[in-house]
């Protein structure tokens, strides 16, 4: 059936594709659009289209319309399909893959069976590679966000007991540690995986077999084709198939959430590492100089790391934008041109976690620095108002009026928060009516260092138990995360797996 001999066609031909147009695209046409957009594809798709291939061949088989000889010739030669012999095939074929396939197995066939690639478009075909490729770069950017999340996790690990102020209004507010802050991080990745599931459930619905727009001529069974792709369904709407792309558009909305936060964290550690703070430090080989001020020590990276998170909103904008007012059918311009800055935003994900997590790997905090901040501060007022609630019986309200009072004339006097002045809170108090019994005690209890971090009692708060706490369920959770993750990953490589034993088995060569 192999036929090494068959004749060339005519460079820019057309009319072995098309009998429509007679020459091949202008050769502006071609190094402008066609073949940058073909080598993307070469070296982005073309697993995905050998596959498909492979999928067509047994609904044919299944079909009746070829037989086991013909199924293993044009399979045989598939398997012979890499990047360089379909760049040698692509001038000739309109620099368009699925021609350029078509023709490099139709050229070494004998004889091309006359069934093969009936009822067919290119529409399905190019949605499903889109969406396979789609697919595999979801599983990646999980696996990288996993990654970054358990480096956080493990920093908060380490941290949880370290005092530090955290900041509202960007002024210093209550007493948390850096083990408290980085929860967060992890739960804040832990929702952006959740997310990527609803994504992914997504990708996992196939366009195989929906046609041009309006659906096949023959009874593919397309629930089976989803299956040898790895796709646990199937999208029903032959229409919406092909003229929408939900996953990367919901990908790039996920990934543009994402940046958004990642740009808050790494504002607050430029914060925490400038010299106003002096919380944080990196290792040389993670830090710049000025090169003309030698006393500094900058962390350019910090700034890479917040500017890469803008590249993200804009590839959701890019994608959205491209396909926003146009008709809703197949088109290059939403199948092509509006996905052009899609596997950007992968990668651009993919460099900002690794670079954010190594950030994290090597960050080491100040922890005298961190002390001294919260003890030049009055961090425990709210503490303060609380105490004198419970204890003292002064009215919600009253309390918070007496304890800002307390902190103004303190601050006022030169008085540290270490150095309680009972009698200049129960002279406060007594205009209000009211009187603690042990001031000093009060003021100790509510100032104290220790205690801004241990006053704390719900889940979830900076108390370092409940970090503890809420860390072991993390680690839980990414545990599950990380599970479900593999376990579509091993989905994908079974059907693979399962699809070249068909087509070695009896429905397929045999």
């Amino acid at each position: 059936m192999l036929n090494d001999d068959a004749p060339e066609p005519r460079s820019g031909d057309a009319g072995g594709l098309t009998g429509r147009i007679a020459s091949g695209p202008d050769p502006l046409l071609r190094a402008e659009v066609l073949e940058p957009q073909l080598r993307f594809e070469i070296e982005a798709l073309l697993p995905g289209y050998v596959q498909l291939e492979k999928v067509l061949l047994l609904e044919y088989r299944r079909l009746g319309l070829l037989d086991g000889a013909q199924v293993g010739a044009i399979a045989t030669l598939l398997d012979q399909v890499t990047p360089a012999s379909i760049a040698e095939e692509a001038g000739e074929s309109m620099s368009d893959m699925a021609f350029t396939l078509e023709r490099y197995v139709s050229r070494r066939l004998a004889e091309v069976p006359p069934a093969w690639h009936v009822d067919r478009s290119r529409n399905d075909l190019q949605a499903t590679a889109q969406l396979m490729y789609g697919r595999a770069r979801l599983l990646d950017s999980a696996e990288a966000l996993l990654a970054f999340g358990r480096t956080a996790h493990r920093l908060a690990g380490r941290s949880a007991d370290l005092p530090m102020p955290g900041y509202t209004h960007m002024q210093p507010a209550q007493v948390i540690s850096p083990g408290f802050y980085f929860a967060g991080v992890c739960d804040q990745v832990l929702h952006t995986l959740e997310r990527l599931e609803a994504v992914y459930r997504t990708a996992g619905a196939s366009p195989m077999g929906a046609g041009a727009m309006a659906g096949q001529e023959l009874p593919w069974d397309r629930a089976r084709m989803a299956r040898l792709l790895g796709f646990p369904h199937v999208r029903t709407h032959a229409l919406r198939a092909v003229a929408q792309r939900d996953w990367a558009l919901e990908a790039c909305a996920e990934f543009s959430m994402l940046g958004v936060a990642l740009s808050r964290f790494a504002t607050d550690l430029m914060t925490w590492g400038g010299a106003g703070c002096g919380f944080v430090d990196l290792p040389d080989h993670w830090s710049g100089i000025s090169s003309a001020m030698p006393q500094k020590k900058n962390f350019p990276v910090l700034e890479r790391i917040r500017a890469r998170t803008a590249h993200l909103s804009a590839a959701y904008t890019d994608i959205a934008i491209g396909q926003r007012n146009t008709p809703y059918s197949n088109s290059v311009e939403v199948s092509k041109e509006a996905n052009a800055g899609v596997p950007a935003a992968f990668d651009t994900l993919a460099s900002v976690l690794r670079l954010f997590g190594a950030v994290l790997e090597n960050l080491r905090f100040r922890e005298d620095r961190m002390r001294d901040a919260c003890s030049a501060e009055y961090l425990g007022g709210f503490t303060l108002a609380n105490l004198l609630t419970l204890r003292a019986g002064v009215p919600w309200r009253t309390a918070q009026v007496v304890a800002g009072r307390y902190i103004v004339r303190a601050v006022e006097r030169g008085l540290p928060p270490a150095e309680p002045d009972g009698p200049l809170l129960e002279a406060l108090l007594a205009k209000e009516g009211h009187r603690t019994g042990d001031a000093v005690a009060l003021l100790t209890e509510a100032m104290g260092l220790p205690g801004g971090l241990t006053a704390k009692r719900s889940d979830g708060s900076a108390h370092p138990d409940a970090v503890r706490a809420l860390l072991a369920e993390q680690g839980c959770a990414f545990d599950e995360v990380a599970e479900r993750w593999q376990a579509r990953r091993t989905g994908v490589a079974e059907a693979a797996a399962a699809l070249d034993r068909l087509l070695a088995g009896p429905e397929g060569r045999q």
